[in-house]
């Protein structure tokens, strides 16, 4: 009988989903779907990726590993009923033990394919609506071309991935030189050595096993020396969070991984000058991105509220001249005339980082103080961005992350 590997300290599998494990014995790829509350998803996205395994890897043994935070609506039970009998593949759904977050849910899914020592490993997210066969194809198929870590490369609204577009984009570029477009996307592929280096770390007691997972596996296969590439995906078409309204805990968690690991990785990231292209690789996915609503107005009252709350904070932070720019948007009447230039914001991202990186205790407080300005920086996107198609929005994107780029000197300055 095969016996599953010593247990580290914790794990994130519970003993039902371990036996399912043993009893598997192999697998040659495991894909990971992280699930909370999916239930109008869930379904559509285990067909697809059944689908695909099938379609392009019908030559493997493989496993859907469904890993749930505990939903209380009917994601496991219809993830359990979602029938893919006709195809050769197996499918274990299971909650996950461990802090609550996406990241306990992927160590799950890590844990199962080490154990059975698969040769790729892919995690797409639970509430897609927009993934199609050609999508498993796409982030697999680099695991056996030699790559060891895919990241998706798709085709966004220019208001979707607010967090990616201000802040995780430009200081995965910036700091460790590598133009990943969507370092936090959250469908991925990696190798059996990658996840075992994952597995080794000691992280998954922390906000890594939150949000703050997808920023942690990019900056970890940067900073560890595996290969890397992005994977064409088309649309992503999901459940869309309103900046204003969903994003605040992410943005703590997000950020706060990126300037922690930039804290740990100081050494590496100072010497990094310049950035260069990551291949994009895989055929492209037909599906453009479909406009959503951005409340504005939700987003300048949040800043507002923060300024009367944070003011005096601002003030000790941001150098005299961003201070007075946050000032006058204060006081704009007219969301038209809402704009907050790149140059202010890139210098105010790096303020906070070096404030983090200053600050012994209650890191994550000062985290607060920074939403409200996030919320002003995309009111002003809204505006700079309004006549734009979504490529002339890629292509502003791609400035602004030059200028965190280009302002890299001044971060080292301050730190």
């Amino acid at each position: 009988m095969l016996q599953l590997p010593p247990v580290r300290f914790s794990t994130a599998l519970r003993e039902d989903a371990r036996k399912k494990i043993e009893q598997l014995g192999y697998a040659d790829i495991v894909v990971g779907i992280p699930a909370y509350y999916s239930q109008t998803t869930i379904s559509h996205v285990i067909q697809q990726v059944a689908e695909g395994l099938d379609r392009y890897f019908k030559d493997k043994k493989c496993l859907i590993f469904v890993s749930d935070g505990g939903s209380t609506d009917d994601t496991r039970e219809i993830a359990e009923n979602t029938d893919i009998s006709k195809y050769n593949i197996e499918k274990i759904v299971t909650i996950y033990r461990g802090i609550p977050g996406k990241g306990s849910a992927l160590r799950a899914v890590f844990e199962a394919a080490e154990f059975l020592k698969a040769e790729a490993v892919a995690t797409f997210d639970s509430d897609l609506k927009s993934i199609t066969p050609e999508w498993v194809k796409n982030v697999i198929e680099p695991i056996y071309q030699g790559y060891d870590y895919v990241c998706p490369y798709y085709k966004r609204y220019k208001f979707d991935g607010t967090i990616t577009n201000t802040i995780a984009y430009n200081l995965t570029r910036a700091l460790y030189g590598y133009r990943i477009r969507q370092p936090i996307g959250g469908d991925f592929g990696m190798s059996y050595k990658l996840i075992k280096d994952y597995l080794d770390k000691d992280v998954w007691e922390t906000e890594v096993a939150k949000f703050g997972i997808d920023i942690w596996m990019t900056t970890t296969a940067i900073v560890d020396g595996y290969k890397i590439c992005q994977a064409r995906l088309g649309a992503k078409i999901h459940q869309e969070k309103d900046p204003g309204k969903d994003l605040s805990q992410m943005y703590r968690e997000v950020v706060g991984t990126i300037f922690r690991l930039m804290e740990e990785y100081e050494s590496f990231w100072k010497k990094v000058k310049g950035s260069k292209d990551v291949p994009i690789l895989g055929d492209y996915v037909g599906q453009e991105p479909k406009p959503f609503e951005i409340d504005q107005q939700g987003l300048i009252e949040y800043f507002k509220i923060g300024y009367n709350n944070f003011g005096g904070v601002w003030k000790s932070i941001l150098e005299e001249e961003d201070f007075r720019l946050i000032k006058k948007l204060y006081m704009e009447e007219n969301p038209e005339n809402f704009i907050f230039p790149i140059e202010n914001w890139v210098r105010i991202v790096y303020r906070y980082a070096a404030y983090f990186h200053a600050t012994p205790r209650q890191k994550f407080k000062l985290l607060d103080t920074m939403i409200p300005l996030y919320n002003a920086r995309v009111a002003s996107l809204v505006n700079e961005l309004k006549d734009k198609t979504d490529d002339e929005a890629e292509e502003y994107y791609n400035k602004q992350a030059e200028i965190f780029e280009n302002m890299k000197d001044y971060l080292i300055k301050i730190w």
